[in-house]
């Protein structure tokens, strides 16, 4: 399921996550080494055509790691201070290798990166939002594919 999926399943949800991603420009995704231990790296992010993309440099170690192993974490950046205004905001699932000359031409015409790059296109397996309701309850909300949004609230 890729972004265009989810939001129309999920719209509320979906925008919520676009504006938490939206508000700073470098946010933190996690991959997986050769020998299964996870790496944390910086990453900018592009929400475009229905597609969440994540473009890399030539060869990046976290590139790599894709290229290996599809698997990914992605979470927004939580802004200065304590505040996380909209809440925490994390995205999981696949990264799929874009090879086509005319999608990665599309991609860079809009967005303008450094090339050469790596260009992923993403498909969903999880995305959640953690926020304080009421300065009183700590609401987790988690959506998988096929399943609705569950909503837990713990004090």
């Amino acid at each position: 399921m890729n972004w265009a999926d989810f939001s129309a399943s999920e719209p509320d949800l979906a925008k919520t996550v676009e504006d938490r991603f939206g508000a700073f420009t470098h946010h933190t995704l996690a991959t997986l080494r050769k020998d299964g231990s996870p790496r944390t790296t910086g990453l900018e992010v592009r929400f475009l055509n229905g597609e969440l993309w994540l473009g890399m440099m030539p060869n990046s170690l976290k590139a790599l790691d894709l290229r290996r192993d599809p698997r990914f974490a992605l979470q927004a950046n939580p802004g200065e201070g304590q505040t996380m205004g909209g809440g925490d905001v994390r995205i999981s699932g696949r990264a799929i290798e874009v090879d086509d000359p005319e999608v990665k031409a599309g991609y860079t015409e809009e967005v303008e990166p450094p090339e050469p790059l790596h260009l992923f296109r993403t498909e969903l397996t999880e995305v959640v939002r953690t926020y304080i309701e009421d300065d009183r309850y700590l609401v987790v909300q988690v959506w998988k594919p096929g399943e609705p949004t569950r909503t837990l609230k713990r004090t």
